[in-house]
C-alpha cells in the first residue's frame, strides 16, 4: 500500500512523528505543497518564503539518505492530493496537526472532507504538547510534559514507490511575493539549526538570563531556534531534551537560571499555541469582545511605524533592525507592539499582520494570542504601556545599538539621543533629516490608559473575562509550576527564545 507523507511545518526527518507512523502504514510518498493562495495571504512573507526553500533544500537531502524522493508541487492542495493520490494508488495520507493560520484551518476543513468523499484516510498525528479538541485545561501542563519527556521517534523501514518525480520549489517571484529585502536574515535547514542548537547550548547561552533584554547582547545570547522550531527544521521536544541533558551535566556559573528560563519559554510555546488551537478567530477577533471595536488605525501612524519614523529614536531602531534581519530580542518585540497599540492607538490587527511579515520566525499560534495580550484586548492581562525613551535609556544605554539603526542622529549628543526634540539643534534636524515625534507620548499614553480601564469598567466585562480564564489561561500555581503561569505581558512576545 503506498502511503502519502503531507509535509507541512515539519521540514525534518528526526523524531517526526507522522513519518513513522507513515513508515509502518506502507510505502512512502513525501510530498510538500506549494500551496500559492497561502502565499498571497496577507501574514506571509519572501522572507518566510526563503527560509522555507532552504529548509525543503535540506530536507530533500535528509530523504535522499533514506532512499526517499522529496515530490514538491505547486498547486491548490486538494486538487494536488486527489492527483496525486489517483497516480500512485494511494489509499492513506498522513500529516502532523497544524496550528496554523485561519487559511491553513480552512484548507484542513477542505482537504478532510475531501478525503472522506473519496474514501481516503487522513491521519493526523501530533508533534508536541498542543491537544485538539481539548476538553480543558485541567491536566494539559502534565500530558504536556509527558510528551517531551517520551523518547524520540526514530523513523525505519522506509521504503517508497517507484517512478516518482520529485520537483522543485517555484521561486518567489513565481509565487508575486513582494520584494523583500532581509540582508542579516537567519539561514532555514536542519543543519542551521542544529548548529545553532549547539552553540546556544555550549556556548552562546550562558547569559542568555541577563543578555535576553538587550538589543545588542541579545542577538548572540539568545537561542535563536524559534524559526527552526516554526517551520519544524528542529523538534520541540529534541530541543527540550537537549536543554534538559545540558542541565543534567550542571555546569557552573551563569548557566543554571539562564537553562532554566529557556526551559520556560519552551513551555510557553506550547501553552500559546494551545489558545490558537482551541479558539482560530483569535487571529481576527479579540478575546475579549468588548475590545473589539476598541481602535482603528490612522494610515500616516501606521506607515510610520512600519518603516520605523515616528520620531521615537530606539522604537524605529528597533524597527529598523527587524526590517533587516527578521528578529527582535522579547523586549523589543513586546514594545514595538505595545507602543503601536497605546501610543499610536492602532489596530492590533494592523500592525500584527506587518510584524507577522517581518518576523522570520512567524508562529501564528504565538504570535497572535501574544499581539492580542500586548494589545490589551485579552481581558485577562494587565496592561503595560512601555515608554520607548526609557526603554532606550534603559536597554541601550551607550546609545550603540540607537545609532547603528538611526544614522540620522550622528549630530545629537548622547545626552539628547532618545529625546532630541529637547536638543538645542532639534531644530536643525526634526521635520526634515528626520521626523518629529508622531504623537506626545505623555498625553497618548494617558488616553490609552484611560480608554482601556474604561472598557474594563463596562457591564458584563467581567463575566466574559472570567470565561476566558476558564478557557484559556493556565492551571498550574506558581509556586509547583513557574513555567505556566501565564507571563505578565512585559515577559515576552512572540516567544523570540
Amino acid at each position: 500500500m503506498n502511503v502519502l507523507m503531507w509535509f507541512k511545518r515539519d521540514l525534518r526527518v528526526q523524531d517526526h512523528p507522522a513519518l513513522a507512523f507513515a513508515a509502518m502504514r506502507g510505502a512512502v510518498l513525501p510530498v510538500y505543497i506549494v500551496e500559492p493562495d497561502l502565499w498571497a495571504e496577507p501574514d506571509a512573507s519572501a522572507r518566510h518564503y526563503a527560509f522555507l526553500t532552504e529548509s525543503l533544500t535540506d530536507l530533500r537531502d535528509q530523504l535522499a539518505e533514506l532512499g526517499l524522493p522529496l515530490v514538491i508541487r505547486l498547486g491548490e492542495a486538494v486538487t494536488v492530493l486527489d492527483r496525486l493520490c489517483r497516480t500512485h494508488g494511494v489509499t492513506e495520507i498522513v500529516s502532523h496537526e497544524e496550528t496554523g493560520n485561519l487559511w491553513t484551518y480552512g484548507r484542513d476543513r477542505r482537504v478532510a472532507a475531501w478525503a472522506r468523499a473519496s474514501g481516503i484516510r487522513w491521519h493526523e498525528v501530533p508533534q508536541c504538547g498542543v491537544v485538539r479538541r481539548l476538553a480543558s485545561r485541567d491536566g494539559w501542563q502534565a500530558a504536556r510534559d509527558s510528551f517531551m519527556a517520551a523518547p524520540q521517534v526514530t523513523v525505519t523501514g522506509l521504503r517508497g514507490p517507484a517512478g516518482v518525480e520529485s520537483g522543485a520549489p517555484p521561486s518567489a517571484r513565481a509565487l508575486r511575493l513582494a520584494e523583500d529585502p532581509c540582508p542579516h536574515r537567519q539561514a532555514g535547514g536542519r543543519s542551521a539549526g542544529l548548529a545553532a542548537l549547539d552553540s546556544f547550548l555550549t556556548q552562546r547561552g550562558r547569559p542568555y538570563r541577563a543578555a535576553m533584554a538587550s538589543p545588542l547582547a541579545g542577538e548572540r545570547a539568545c537561542s535563536r531556534l524559534s524559526p527552526h522550531i516554526a517551520f519544524g527544521t528542529l523538534s520541540l521536544r529534541e530541543v527540550v531534551q537537549a536543554t534538559t541533558a545540558r542541565q543534567a551535566e550542571r555546569p557552573g556559573g551563569d548557566w543554571s537560571g539562564s537553562l532554566r528560563s529557556f526551559q520556560s519559554r519552551l513551555a510557553w510555546r506550547d501553552h500559546f499555541m494551545q489558545k490558537l488551537e482551541d479558539q482560530p478567530s483569535i487571529e481576527i477577533r479579540a478575546l475579549h469582545r468588548d475590545a473589539d471595536a476598541l481602535r482603528h488605525s490612522d494610515a500616516a501612524r501606521l506607515r510610520a511605524w512600519e518603516m520605523g519614523e515616528t520620531g521615537f529614536p530606539f522604537l524605529d531602531a528597533c524597527l529598523r533592525y527587524l526590517r533587516a534581519t527578521g528578529w527582535l530580542n522579547f523586549r523589543a518585540r513586546a514594545m514595538v507592539m505595545a507602543c503601536a497599540s497605546y501610543h499610536l492607538w492602532l489596530d492590533w490587527r494592523d500592525t500584527g499582520q506587518i510584524l507577522a511579515r517581518r518576523f522570520t520566525d512567524y508562529e501564528p499560534g504565538i504570535h497572535w494570542p501574544q499581539v492580542q495580550m500586548q494589545s490589551g484586548v485579552t481581558g485577562i492581562n494587565t496592561p503595560r504601556i512601555y515608554n520607548p525613551v526609557k526603554q532606550g535609556q534603559d536597554q541601550d544605554p551607550t546609545g550603540a545599538f540607537t545609532r547603528r539603526w538611526v544614522p540620522e542622529l550622528a549630530a545629537v549628543p548622547d545626552a539628547y539621543l532618545q529625546e532630541p526634540w529637547k536638543w538645542s539643534g532639534a531644530g536643525s534636524l526634526l521635520g526634515s533629516r528626520y521626523p518629529e515625534p508622531v504623537v506626545d507620548l505623555a498625553t497618548a499614553a494617558r488616553a490609552a490608559r484611560d480608554a482601556i480601564f474604561s472598557l474594563r469598567k463596562t457591564a458584563g466585562f467581567k463575566a466574559d473575562q472570567a470565561a476566558i480564564v476558564a478557557r484559556h489561561a493556565s492551571r498550574a500555581p506558581r509556586r509547583m509550576v513557574p513555567h505556566l503561569i501565564e507571563p505578565r505581558p512585559g515577559a515576552q512576545l512572540m516567544l523570540d527564545l
